[in-house]
């Protein structure tokens, strides 16, 4: 099962955590992984190429983390919140129709 972690601080995104695989399908073939792959970097090519942040993340196999940096002007945080509240929006679509492979953990403190 892939666990996609949202971590809120102030009621904005300040991070997520993308883990493990759905085993749907070999290697290279699962469409789910694919799915939660695709979704998650198209957020993270959107904050580098739309507001041009300069982010901590780390793609791997099965593994994917992001952090904004702590420091935004209200602007930039306003757009990484549309880019982010997005990808949230798709993963959770995703959950609700195949929650069989992946799941959506959001925390707020």
């Amino acid at each position: 099962m892939i666990k996609i972690t949202l971590d809120y601080r102030d009621d904005v995104i300040e991070s997520f955590n993308v883990e493990g695989h759905a085993g749907s399908g070999p290697y290279g073939q699962d469409i789910y992984c694919a799915g939660v792959s695709a979704i998650t970097q198209t957020a993270l090519l959107g904050l580098a190429k739309h507001i041009s942040l300069q982010m901590d993340y780390v793609i791997r196999e099965g593994y994917i983390s992001c952090k904004l940096p702590a420091a935004l002007s209200d602007a930039e945080r306003e757009k990484a919140q549309v880019i982010l509240s997005t990808m949230e929006a798709g993963l959770l679509a995703m959950q609700e129709a195949y929650s069989d492979y992946l799941r959506v953990v959001i925390r707020r403190p």
